[in-house]
């Protein structure tokens, strides 16, 4: 049938390629009979009655072009964008370049040229080739040149270094290919030894086997094929793109699912309407298995990625000790930016990991500078709510503590919050579950980029308050006298850094709800939170009492600084005696049984908290409804833990990834005796705190 639409189309033309990013289908490029376009026109088909769109876009765009190929990226950073690809131009002449098609978060859309890594391989110019992603590969099939004996193979696009990579397969033209997990199959077209008979033929490459002189490339195909394997034996959607309906016994797919997944399948969604948890919709659940980033030849930089299943992670974790060579100091900054772009550019370095310092150990950033960029954050903090509204996708961190090279080697593996190309602002919220300062030695290189970032992207960039932000904490485990040292700055003058960033502090919200499923905050819920109207009712600047007078205050000190029990089978409210030894009864332990309640009582249906050293860099409670995330390695210098970021993604999924301890030959912690460590020592990790280790994420 002819679908019926209202309004203006795209009108008649050949050459063209329309792809389907949910709702919208959309066209791009191609002739009108007279005319190379490049227009661009959507139609949402979720919406009737159905118009098409043509959308107004600004600033660089790709020139016009016929028989170009594009495909959707659906993994990694460039998550949701369409990549154009190649082409013939108006002049007849082949392209080689690519383009991304986004749409931003207020409505806008825009192109952005696909940069090529310096000495590395260039695309060759072609058209009537074939385009299809798997994980961040983009895979460039076949097509012609200017020169009609020319034969194209496939290219590979990593959309994530911005490296090129070429191989002979696929050596055809006006073709169709797909992916389906790690194989590439394509059909009919023509070959070039007979370009006017068409072929009948399939043929599937696998690209595990193709890769397989390229460790780097191979070790990314191999991780995104686990965690694809991993999806479709317990029942969940896979990453990559399925073939819909079609049969494919006769050419073997890597990955087919058996009875037992489909039983799975239907056992879980039996269980999930079942839950008096989770409210209606899909719930989110943590993935099984973990990304966890290896340096190769002893360079962090040249990282292998690898997906370890949950049970494994313990075994992984003894093999790993990583050596890092000493970072450069950055340039100084440059005159003509606003106060925040100033931060960004010169502490957002994750290939660098300078720390802002000189031989002294001074931070370079004038206070003046760092005072100003705590007043704009202010004025930022005030205008947003106690709870705040997350959205998914959004990556969500634990304790930092300092850890400034943590944070960079987080940034550099996985994405930075950026617009360039290597940044995933636009993909990615990022939250940050608090205790940003303290214990590491970097606290003031930590909470400026915070702040910065926070000023830069206050919509996508959300900062809640742990129980080290709080100036009778910070005062004495370390921040003070990082302030006092570097900053060469009087504690008690009331414009000090250390007084202003305390301010800021004080206005940080407490918690965030991610679609109205998951609630997160640093600590937990105590023995006083029940309902959420109880933190709405909180007024901001909050100072955290410590003698507790009131119910107000003991429902501050319960979210920043109680924990789960020891084990799920340990019930109810119980004394906290590491963090409480003066058993005042103010901070507490609260157990599985509280954690069901509160999540009934609020129509949620999980929780993320942060707050204590987790040997994995997360672990998971009360029967998977409470996950707790850290993020900074080697807490204190003493554990080997790794730290870890959760992904969560559309799809209701919670994918961890880690990062190990570094070598450095230098520790980025305070040592003790140093800022009141010898008054207090750090937190011990959470399976050290009961008599026998406790069950953790896999058991």
């Amino acid at each position: 049938m002819i679908v019926p639409v209202v309004g203006t189309t795209p009108g008649r033309r050949y050459g063209h390629t329309m792809i389907y990013s949910k709702p919208n289908l959309i066209i791009f490029g191609g002739n009108n009979g007279t005319d190379t376009v490049n227009d661009v026109w959507i139609l949402n088909i979720e919406k009737a009655p159905f118009t098409w769109v043509k959308l107004p876009i600004a600033g660089d765009v790709p020139s016009p072009r016929t028989y170009h190929s594009a495909a959707l990226c659906t993994f990694g950073s460039a998550t949701g964008m369409m990549v154009v690809f190649g082409g013939r131009g108006s002049d007849q002449i082949p392209l080689h370049d690519a383009w991304g098609l986004r749409k931003h978060r207020d409505g806008r859309w825009d192109w952005v040229l696909a940069p090529c890594r310096p000495n590395t391989e260039t695309p060759s110019n072609r058209y009537q080739h074939g385009a299809a992603f798997v994980g961040t590969f983009m895979l460039i099939v076949g097509g012609r040149t200017s020169h009609a004996a020319e034969q194209m193979g496939l290219e590979v696009y990593d959309t994530e270094t911005s490296e090129w990579h070429r191989y002979r397969p696929g050596r055809r033209f006006r073709h169709a290919c797909w992916t389906a997990d790690t194989f590439l199959y394509v059909y009919g077209g023509f070959e070039y030894d007979a370009p006017v008979v068409p072929t009948d033929s399939l043929v599937r490459v696998d690209l595990v086997h193709l890769f397989s002189n390229n460790k780097y490339l191979l070790a990314k195909i191999t991780a995104f094929a686990a965690d694809t394997h991993d999806q479709i034996t317990s029942g969940r959607a896979p990453s990559s793109p399925m073939l819909p309906g079609a049969n494919l016994s006769a050419v073997k797919p890597v990955m087919m699912m058996p009875p037992a997944a489909v039983d799975k399948r239907k056992t879980a969604g039996k269980e999930a309407q079942e839950s008096k948890l989770k409210p209606s919709g899909q719930s989110f659940h943590l993935a099984s298995s973990a990304v966890i980033a290896l340096p190769s030849g002893g360079d962090p930089h040249s990282k292998v990625l690898k997906s370890i299943p949950l049970k494994k992670l313990q075994e992984e974790s003894k093999k790993i000790f990583v050596h890092i060579r000493d970072p450069k100091l950055p340039n100084q900054f440059e005159d003509g930016e606003t106060i925040h772009s100033i931060f960004i550019r010169q502490l957002l370095r994750p290939r660098d990991w300078a720390m802002q310092q000189d031989s002294s150990g001074k931070f370079k950033f004038k206070r003046e500078l760092i005072a100003s960029l705590a007043e704009e954050c202010v004025k930022v903090l005030q205008q947003q709510p106690i709870i705040l509204n997350v959205r998914a996708p959004v990556k969500v961190f634990g304790d930092i503590h300092g850890q400034y090279q943590d944070l960079m080697r987080f940034f550099d593996l996985w994405g930075m919050p950026s617009e360039d190309i290597h940044g995933d602002i636009e993909a990615y919220d990022y939250l940050f579950l608090g205790d940003y300062v303290d214990r590491g030695s970097h606290s003031l290189e930590t909470i400026c980029l915070l702040m910065a970032l926070k000023v830069r992207y206050p919509q996508q960039i959300h900062l809640l308050r742990g129980n080290h932000e709080d100036r009778w904490i910070n005062n004495a485990f370390g921040f003070a006298d990082e302030c006092a040292m570097r900053l060469d700055e009087d504690l008690d003058d009331p414009n000090s850094i250390f007084n202003k960033i305390n301010e800021v502090f004080d206005w940080l919200p407490l918690a965030a709800i991610i679609e109205d499923r998951i609630i997160c905050l640093h600590g937990g819920i105590g023995s006083t939170l029940n309902k959420l109207v109880q933190i709405d009712a909180l007024k901001r600047p909050l100072e955290v009492i410590h003698e507790v007078q009131n119910d107000i205050q003991q429902l501050v000190v319960d979210i920043l600084w109680s924990d789960p029990t020891d084990t799920d089978q340990d019930l109810g409210i119980q004394p906290n005696y590491i963090r409480d030894p003066n058993s005042t009864g103010n901070i507490v332990k609260f157990g599985p049984d509280k954690v069901e309640e509160f999540l009934g009582n609020n129509g949620l249906n999980m929780i993320l908290r942060a707050h204590e050293c987790v040997m994995d860099g997360f672990e998971r409670f009360a029967g998977g409804t409470l996950i707790t995330v850290f993020s900074a390695t080697d807490y204190c210098g003493r554990h080997k833990n790794a730290g870890a970021v959760l992904f969560i993604t559309r799809k209701f999924e919670i994918i961890p990834k880690l990062i190990y301890p570094l070598d450095t030959g230098e520790s980025n912690w305070m040592e003790d005796g140093e800022a009141g460590q010898e008054v207090r020592p750090p937190t011990p990790p959470r399976w050290t705190t009961a008599q026998f280790p406790r069950n953790n994420s896999f058991n």
